[in-house]
Protein backbone atom coordinates (compact mmCIF):
# COMPACT_ATOMS: atom_id res chain seq x y z
CA UNK A 1 0.00 0.00 0.00
CA UNK A 2 1.21 3.24 -0.86
CA UNK A 3 0.36 6.43 1.27
CA UNK A 4 -1.35 8.92 -0.28
CA UNK A 5 -1.74 12.95 0.21
CA UNK A 6 -5.12 14.21 1.26
CA UNK A 7 -4.18 17.51 -1.27
CA UNK A 8 -3.73 14.60 -3.92
CA UNK A 9 -6.85 12.42 -3.51
CA UNK A 10 -8.21 10.88 -6.81
CA UNK A 11 -11.86 11.00 -5.81
CA UNK A 12 -15.22 13.17 -5.82
CA UNK A 13 -16.95 12.95 -2.86
CA UNK A 14 -19.91 13.55 -4.41
CA UNK A 15 -20.05 10.52 -6.64
CA UNK A 16 -18.11 7.95 -4.44
CA UNK A 17 -20.52 7.95 -1.89
CA UNK A 18 -24.02 8.02 -3.69
CA UNK A 19 -23.35 6.52 -7.09
CA UNK A 20 -20.07 4.07 -6.42
CA UNK A 21 -20.17 3.19 -2.71
CA UNK A 22 -17.50 3.05 0.01
CA UNK A 23 -17.16 0.08 2.67
CA UNK A 24 -16.92 0.75 6.36
CA UNK A 25 -15.08 -1.74 7.85
CA UNK A 26 -14.51 -1.91 11.81
CA UNK A 27 -13.01 -4.35 14.19
CA UNK A 28 -9.99 -6.28 14.55
CA UNK A 29 -8.33 -8.05 11.58
CA UNK A 30 -5.63 -9.87 13.47
CA UNK A 31 -8.01 -11.72 15.82
CA UNK A 32 -10.60 -12.06 12.88
CA UNK A 33 -13.25 -10.12 14.95
CA UNK A 34 -14.36 -7.62 12.21
CA UNK A 35 -17.06 -6.70 9.60
CA UNK A 36 -17.74 -4.55 7.01
CA UNK A 37 -20.62 -2.74 5.37
CA UNK A 38 -21.21 -0.59 2.54
CA UNK A 39 -22.31 2.98 2.64
CA UNK A 40 -23.65 5.39 0.37
CA UNK A 41 -23.96 8.25 2.32
CA UNK A 42 -21.82 10.34 3.68
CA UNK A 43 -19.37 13.38 3.85
CA UNK A 44 -15.49 13.82 3.68
CA UNK A 45 -14.20 17.22 4.72
CA UNK A 46 -12.36 19.37 7.36
CA UNK A 47 -13.63 19.84 11.00
CA UNK A 48 -11.59 20.39 14.31
CA UNK A 49 -9.24 21.35 11.67
CA UNK A 50 -8.97 17.59 11.10
CA UNK A 51 -9.69 15.94 7.71
CA UNK A 52 -12.52 13.77 8.30
CA UNK A 53 -15.16 11.49 7.29
CA UNK A 54 -18.39 11.44 7.86
CA UNK A 55 -20.94 8.33 7.84
CA UNK A 56 -24.33 7.42 9.44
CA UNK A 57 -25.18 3.41 9.97
CA UNK A 58 -28.59 2.08 11.26
CA UNK A 59 -28.62 0.60 15.00
CA UNK A 60 -29.65 -2.72 13.61
CA UNK A 61 -26.23 -3.41 11.62
CA UNK A 62 -23.25 -5.37 12.62
CA UNK A 63 -21.23 -3.33 11.99
CA UNK A 64 -22.33 -0.65 14.37
CA UNK A 65 -21.25 -3.34 17.62
CA UNK A 66 -17.54 -3.40 16.23
CA UNK A 67 -17.69 0.68 15.27
CA UNK A 68 -19.17 1.33 19.07
CA UNK A 69 -15.89 -1.01 20.67
CA UNK A 70 -13.30 -0.06 18.55
CA UNK A 71 -11.15 3.00 18.48
CA UNK A 72 -10.62 2.98 14.42
CA UNK A 73 -12.24 1.73 11.29
CA UNK A 74 -11.20 1.98 7.44
CA UNK A 75 -13.27 3.79 4.98
CA UNK A 76 -12.50 2.12 1.42
CA UNK A 77 -13.40 3.11 -2.01
CA UNK A 78 -13.96 0.87 -5.28
CA UNK A 79 -13.33 1.02 -8.74
CA UNK A 80 -17.30 0.30 -10.71
CA UNK A 81 -16.22 -3.32 -11.46
CA UNK A 82 -17.05 -3.81 -7.79
CA UNK A 83 -20.11 -2.39 -7.61
CA UNK A 84 -21.93 -6.12 -7.44
CA UNK A 85 -19.62 -7.58 -4.68
CA UNK A 86 -20.30 -4.17 -2.44
CA UNK A 87 -24.22 -5.02 -3.10
CA UNK A 88 -23.77 -8.50 -1.71
CA UNK A 89 -21.85 -6.78 1.11
CA UNK A 90 -24.61 -4.01 2.08
CA UNK A 91 -27.37 -6.55 1.58
CA UNK A 92 -26.32 -9.03 4.00
CA UNK A 93 -25.33 -9.43 7.35
CA UNK A 94 -21.90 -11.05 8.65
CA UNK A 95 -23.93 -12.30 11.39
CA UNK A 96 -25.27 -15.24 9.03
CA UNK A 97 -21.88 -16.12 7.22
CA UNK A 98 -18.66 -15.08 5.43
CA UNK A 99 -20.37 -12.38 3.13
CA UNK A 100 -16.46 -11.23 1.97
CA UNK A 101 -15.92 -14.67 0.92
CA UNK A 102 -19.27 -14.74 -1.46
CA UNK A 103 -18.15 -11.20 -2.19
CA UNK A 104 -15.13 -12.04 -3.78
CA UNK A 105 -13.05 -9.73 -2.20
CA UNK A 106 -9.51 -10.26 -0.25
CA UNK A 107 -9.48 -8.74 3.46
CA UNK A 108 -5.87 -7.30 4.17
CA UNK A 109 -4.13 -5.40 7.21
CA UNK A 110 -4.57 -1.58 7.21
CA UNK A 111 -0.89 0.11 8.51
CA UNK A 112 -2.19 2.02 11.77
CA UNK A 113 -5.54 0.62 12.33
CA UNK A 114 -6.78 -2.94 13.39
CA UNK A 115 -9.50 -2.97 11.03
CA UNK A 116 -8.38 -4.31 7.67
CA UNK A 117 -9.31 -2.91 4.36
CA UNK A 118 -9.00 -4.59 0.73
CA UNK A 119 -6.71 -5.45 -1.67
CA UNK A 120 -9.37 -4.59 -4.70
CA UNK A 121 -9.57 -1.32 -3.05
CA UNK A 122 -8.71 1.64 -5.01
CA UNK A 123 -8.51 4.31 -2.16
CA UNK A 124 -8.10 3.58 2.12
CA UNK A 125 -8.99 6.04 4.53
CA UNK A 126 -7.55 4.38 7.77
CA UNK A 127 -9.49 6.71 10.44
CA UNK A 128 -9.80 6.80 14.18
CA UNK A 129 -13.15 7.51 15.23
CA UNK A 130 -13.80 11.00 17.24
CA UNK A 131 -17.61 11.58 17.27
CA UNK A 132 -20.39 9.30 17.58
CA UNK A 133 -24.12 10.61 18.08
CA UNK A 134 -27.86 8.97 17.17
CA UNK A 135 -29.51 11.23 15.17
CA UNK A 136 -32.39 12.60 17.63
CA UNK A 137 -35.89 12.75 15.58
CA UNK A 138 -36.60 15.99 17.27
CA UNK A 139 -33.93 17.56 15.39
CA UNK A 140 -34.99 16.94 11.78
CA UNK A 141 -36.32 20.30 10.61
CA UNK A 142 -38.09 18.39 7.60
CA UNK A 143 -40.77 16.17 8.47
CA UNK A 144 -40.80 14.61 5.07
CA UNK A 145 -37.12 13.49 5.57
CA UNK A 146 -38.58 11.43 9.05
CA UNK A 147 -41.53 9.87 6.94
CA UNK A 148 -39.36 9.13 3.52
CA UNK A 149 -36.40 7.71 5.49
CA UNK A 150 -37.57 6.63 9.04
CA UNK A 151 -40.78 4.80 8.98
CA UNK A 152 -39.44 2.20 11.13
CA UNK A 153 -37.75 4.80 13.43
CA UNK A 154 -34.71 3.48 13.20
CA UNK A 155 -32.49 6.40 13.18
CA UNK A 156 -28.70 6.46 12.01
CA UNK A 157 -26.17 6.76 14.60
CA UNK A 158 -23.80 9.23 13.08
CA UNK A 159 -20.32 8.49 13.12
CA UNK A 160 -17.26 11.09 12.47
CA UNK A 161 -13.77 9.59 11.93
CA UNK A 162 -10.18 11.44 11.64
CA UNK A 163 -8.80 10.95 8.73
CA UNK A 164 -5.64 9.45 9.54
CA UNK A 165 -4.11 8.22 6.63
CA UNK A 166 -4.83 7.39 3.01
CA UNK A 167 -3.85 4.57 0.52
CA UNK A 168 -3.52 3.45 -2.65
CA UNK A 169 -3.09 -0.24 -3.56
Amino acid sequence: MQNVSLSDLPINPFTSFQRDWFLVTAGDFATGRWNTMTVSWGFLGILWNKPCVHVVIRPQRYTREFLDACDTFTVSAFDARYHEALSVLGSHSGRDGDKVAAAGLTPMATPGVAAPTFQEARLTFACRKRFRQPMDPASFLDPETLSTWYPDRDYHIEYIGEILAAYTP
